[in-house]
């Protein structure tokens, strides 16, 4: 288990014992995000990544305040790159603990674990409208994608068949 502490703040690999302190940061991330509060899902979703090794939690802890915080990595591949790619797919700091630094120690340790990883980038995605995380992130060196665009499309969206025509530009 890897940890990384600045600042009375320790940010360490979370254990599955971490995950019900972990549940509730979650589904507040997720309520963020505009999604239903489900505590018991968000534990459950936490607790199926975890036993099938999809990913790695980090949490954050100050001295004796408990879990304040958390980043949620996914390892994928870059196939242009012929390497290793972690996703920081999830980020939160409870409201309490916000403008203490937390945030950005957390993107630190996850960088510091994929560099373990031996990924070549790490990779993030968060709405446009989130000026704060905007703000942190290009202060750590992220920078917009120029080169691609990055599209998503609901599987129950998914058209069967493309538009006369479009089969041919792919």
């Amino acid at each position: 288990m890897s940890a990384f502490a600045r600042g009375g703040v320790r940010v360490r690999t979370a254990t599955v014992a971490d995950l019900d302190a972990v549940a509730p940061l979650f589904d507040a991330y997720r309520a963020f995000y505009g999604r239903a509060s489900d505590p018991d899902a968000a534990l459950a979703f936490l607790r199926a990544r975890a036993e099938r090794g999809e990913a790695v939690v980090l949490v954050a802890e100050p001295e004796r305040a408990g879990v304040v915080g958390f980043a949620q990595l996914y390892p994928t591949f870059s196939s242009l790159s012929l390497s290793r790619v972690v996703v920081l797919n999830d980020l939160f700091v409870a409201p309490a603990a916000r403008g203490r630094g937390v945030a950005g120690q957390l993107v630190d340790a996850a960088a510091a674990h994929a560099r373990r990883w031996g990924a070549a980038r790490l990779e993030l995605a968060t709405r446009r409208t989130n000026g704060r995380a905007l703000a942190l992130y290009a202060a750590k060196g992220f920078r917009p994608d120029e080169e691609f665009v990055h599209l998503s499309v609901a599987l129950d969206d998914v058209v069967a068949g493309a538009a006369p025509g479009t089969e041919r530009a792919c």
